[in-house]
């Protein structure tokens, strides 16, 4: 039997639990004329909805049900999901001032803060953007004198690849490897041997970080920082790979300071620090030595993982579609011949090659759910209000797979970029490295290492499945978009 008092402490609990709801209700009710969304539980969201494994294919399961505009509370703030190629280049590019910031989410803020190129916002964002382009392009970036650089690359790559004889081998790191000698030759001023240890454990770091980056504990995190600053957990294991990461940047901008030539710059990091002198005066522009570290992390980080994964599509598509990479070979074949490279000026005139990579892009789908933005301003999009401040995401998913744009979107087809006479055309709505203000800073970069790796390794190589066993082409879902480890094949032409 219970005593009165306590009933009086049921009493009590059950109105503090309901003051504490209200409150909760009060704070989180959507504003008027806010995109519709699952109904969302009090403190956990929508996380009862969310499979983290394959958000991005619920997203399109989400847009069925409540329009092409539509919000989630799974990944700490409530977030607008933008859907469909239409509306995301009416978002990032006519109304492309409100959205051109980055939401501060707060393992990002716990971890970076507002440093940096990727995160930042307002005028250093600006100021550190103008002069990481300028600077790329002062080494190579969007013209031809990068391209040396990136073919010898394809040599050592070519080489390494020769050594496995045939025989089955994973070329994940390999290609890893020689993807990041690019950007790192941009701002370290060094390439890494494909047989240093320490390097090569450094990039298996990053990719378990992106690994862990798209999964359930970074968004706990982001819903309940409170909490999950001061307990364990696999965001720990994220904090401690990138403080390597970190650290292994901040060593080398220290071996640059103690021989930098100010009149002779070698890099992106010489630049910087030349840089900084001339910046004293103005703190709010970002040229500082903490904002190096960061600046740097990004370039490093973003030019080495998105390439070299959808180079591993591009081959994994070769050996489960043969007779395209046989239409490939043969068109390299006829133009490159033998005795030479593939180089730039031959894309051309390398229509079908060209085509096979583009929709190695769009079907790898590496970004799925985009970099998130935010709204500078309250902002009407169809015929919703989005307050200022809000994280949207505007999803490349849905733009990649567009059913309005693409005639067999969920088809490995390189028809969709070749036109009725077998020539390239370009397609308004392929989108891989987004769109607006904040578009990849690294695009240029990207399409060359693309081209140029992704041609080499056709023209020098076969690539095949292990003792017939089709890899697979399932994903595993982080950060980016990447595939299951495969065992490949590469016999030399």
């Amino acid at each position: 039997m219970f005593h009165i008092s306590e009933l009086i402490d049921i009493k009590s609990f059950l109105l503090l639990l309901s003051i504490v709801l209200l409150v909760y209700y009060i704070k989180t009710k959507p504003p008027k004329n806010f995109p519709p969304g699952p109904w969302s539980l009090p403190f956990i969201g929508d996380w009862h909805h969310i499979d983290f494994n394959r958000v991005h294919l619920q997203f399109v399961e989400l847009a069925g049900k409540y329009g092409r505009i539509f919000s989630v509370k799974a990944f700490g703030p409530r977030t607008v999901v933008l859907n469909g190629h239409k509306l995301v280049r009416q978002a990032y590019v006519n109304q492309g001032e409100d959205f051109v910031d980055r939401p501060s989410l707060p393992m990002s803020a716990d971890i970076i803060g507002d440093k940096g190129l990727i995160m930042a916002n307002g005028y250093a964002w600006k100021q550190q953007r103008k002069f990481a382009l300028h600077t790329l392009r002062r080494f190579g970036l969007g013209n031809r004198s990068l391209e040396p650089s990136i073919l010898q690359e394809c040599r050592y790559l070519n080489e390494a690849i020769a050594n496995e004889q045939g025989k089955a081998f994973d070329p994940h790191w390999l290609i890893n490897n020689a993807v990041s000698n690019i950007i790192c030759v941009l701002v370290f001023g060094e390439r890494f041997e494909y047989s240093n240890d320490d390097f090569q454990s450094l990039l298996k770091n990053i990719n378990e970080i992106f690994l862990l980056q798209g999964g359930a504990w970074p968004q706990l995190y982001n819903m309940f920082p409170w909490i999950m600053r001061r307990v364990p957990g696999p965001h720990r294991k994220l904090f401690s790979l990138l403080n390597g990461v970190i650290g292994f940047v901040r060593r080398k901008i220290e071996d640059h300071r103690v021989d930098l030539d100010p009149s002779n710059p070698r890099d992106y990091i010489d630049c910087f620090l030349g840089e900084m002198e001339k910046w004293k005066d103005d703190e709010a522009s970002g040229y500082n030595m903490e904002n190096l570290c960061y600046c740097t992390l990004d370039l490093f980080v973003a030019g080495t993982e998105t390439t070299s994964t959808t180079l591993y599509w591009g081959l994994l598509y070769m050996i489960r579609n043969p007779e395209i990479q046989r239409k490939v070979q043969e068109e390299l074949d006829r133009v490159v011949g033998s005795s030479r490279q593939p180089s730039l000026s031959d894309r051309e005139n390398l229509p079908y090659t060209d085509a096979v990579l583009h929709e190695t892009q769009r079907i790898g789908n590496v970004l799925p759910l985009n970099l998130p933005r935010s709204t500078t301003k309250d902002t009407q999009v169809d015929n919703y209000i989005i307050p200022k401040g809000t994280a949207v995401v505007g999803s490349l998913n849905s733009v990649l797979f567009d059913e309005t744009e693409w005639e067999t979107p969920h088809t490995f087809n390189p028809g969709h970029f070749l036109d009725a006479k077998g020539k390239f055309r370009r397609r308004e709505a392929f989108l891989p490295f987004s769109i607006g203000k904040r578009v990849c800073l690294g695009e240029q970069l990207a399409r060359m290492n693309l081209f140029l790796f992704f041609a080499s390794l056709l023209h020098q190589f076969s690539f095949s499945s292990s003792e017939g066993v089709q890899p697979s082409l399932e994903f595993r879902l982080g950060f980016t978009r990447s595939p299951l480890p495969s065992q490949l094949c590469a016999v030399p032409r």
